[in-house]
């Protein structure tokens, strides 16, 4: 307000008529001062009129008293303007959240670059957590200013990564790689006041005698858990991403948390094969998606929960928690490493319903657009290994869960039927389970029922 004084002033206007209009909304007080708080700073001023009016007569009564409460809203709209720019032309791209058991995440690359046009929601950048990857998006149309952080960096939601320019004008095209070489001559520069302490004449001192240092301990050797590896030529070192160390310390913790055992049976594939052989073409004209052997596997694996309750259920300290909901998890191996995503009441749904949300969690995990939630949970968990040709395994327990079945590939050999050696598509199928809380009969009961449902899926219509 001062300086909107002022310039009138200079500019010929009437005092008076100036300081009337600009004191016009001016309330009362029992003070006789006025505080102004240009920039945040306080000062305090005695005589008003003296201060913008120098060398003229003062044009106020002294008995009209000013005080501080000027209306704070047109000064505060000044005051709240950003100070990082004037005209509020950038906004800050920072890390959005990441769901509720991920505290942080490692910056994986930049998908644009300075100078690049982007749009409002376009991603701008990938964030690798423990579970997915998740996409920084841009939160307003304009130009890539700068980078603010480098690919390999740890951070937090809310974290500023990139400065978005509402206009093309005074776009920085220095990424951050260039702003670190810069940072490293400026240090590299010695200060000029080290420089004059080293010019000083230096003071003569009497000689300190020194203690003599006691012998270090030589460097303890590595374990034998740690190998140093030493280089070699034709290899290659690189980090391991966020999501393969998650895999890596869950599976592992697994292995030192469970008591595992793998039962195992055989699978005789013909009548399932043949269901979908038969009736492939009307699924797919009136659900829009393919039958699958997968979806049997599921509903097999219902039924066999449901006879064996135990297999659903989980360890928690001294407790066992039996759970009342059926939410089977699918193991997809993607690109970027292994993700569960779960089939919710999968109790609840019929041959259809579960292949579209197969379809629907597989592509979603295949493209890195799969989110948190719908990996979290899950009761039991089906990995087929046979899509990839393996013929038998002992998979490991999806923690907090208590049993896996594993699927293998279908291989046509030679069993006895009727009397009669005749070639037949089998499957090797396998369950681990945690030996602390089921037994071995709940297993191979479990076990049996999958083999019974699928070599003759019409149990499932008649619930035998």
């Amino acid at each position: 307000m001062l300086g909107v004084i002022r310039r009138r002033v200079v500019s010929g206007a009437s005092s008076a008529s100036i300081l009337g209009q600009s004191l016009h909304s001016i309330r009362p007080i029992a003070s006789s001062e006025i505080l102004l708080q240009p920039r945040g700073g306080l000062g305090r001023v005695r005589n008003l009129s003296h201060l913008i009016f120098a060398g003229s007569s003062p044009c106020i009564k002294k008995t009209r008293n000013v005080g501080v409460v000027i209306q704070q809203k047109p000064i505060r709209q000044m005051w709240i303007r950003p100070f990082s720019s004037e005209t509020g032309d950038f906004i800050d791209a920072v890390v959005p959240q990441m769901g509720e058991s991920i505290t942080d995440g490692t910056l994986a690359k930049f998908l644009k670059n300075p100078g690049d046009r982007v749009e409002v929601d376009e991603p701008i950048a990938q964030i690798e957590t423990d579970k997915v990857t998740i996409d920084v998006a841009s939160p307003q149309s304009g130009v890539i200013q700068k980078f603010v952080a480098n690919e390999g960096d740890t951070v937090e939601p809310g974290t500023k990564i990139a400065v978005i320019s509402k206009s093309v004008d005074g776009v920085d095209h220095v990424g951050p790689s260039e702003k670190t070489s810069d940072r490293a001559a400026a240090q590299s520069s010695p200060p000029v006041e080290n420089i004059d302490k080293k010019k000083e004449p230096k003071v003569e001192t009497t000689p300190v005698t020194e203690k003599p240092k006691p012998h270090s301990p030589p460097p303890s050797k590595p374990s034998a858990r740690e190998p140093q590896l030493s280089p070699k030529e034709r290899e290659r070192r690189i980090p391991m991403t966020r999501l393969r160390k998650r895999v890596a310390t869950r599976l592992k913790d697994s292995q030192n948390t469970f008591a595992m055992l793998t039962t195992f049976n055989e699978v005789d594939m013909t009548n399932l094969m043949k269901l979908r052989s038969d009736y492939k073409d009307a699924f797919v004209e009136k659900h829009g998606v393919k039958l699958g052997l997968m979806s049997g596997f599921i509903k097999a694996a219902v039924s066999g929960l449901q006879n064996q309750p135990i297999i659903n259920a989980v360890i928690d300290g001294d407790d066992i928690i039996y759970r009342d909901y059926i939410d089977i998890s699918i193991a997809v191996g993607t690109p970027k490493g292994l993700v569960v995503p779960v089939i919710r009441n999968a109790d609840k749904m019929n041959f259809a319903e579960i292949e579209k949300e197969m379809n629907t969690l597989a592509k979603k995990a295949n493209n890195g657009s799969i989110s948190i939630d719908e990996m979290a949970g899950g009761s039991f968990t089906i990995s087929n290994g046979g899509v990839y040709g393996s013929l038998i395994s002992t998979p490991i327990i999806n923690p907090p869960q208590s049993a896996i079945l594993g699927m293998h590939s279908i291989v046509t050999r030679p069993m006895v039927v009727g009397g009669d050696i005749v070639p037949r598509p089998m499957m090797y199928i396998a369950l681990t389970y945690d030996h602390r809380l089921i037994d071995g009969r709940e297993a191979v009961f479990f076990l049996r029922r999958i083999k019974d449902v699928v070599e003759d899926p019409r149990r499932l219509l008649l619930d035998i």
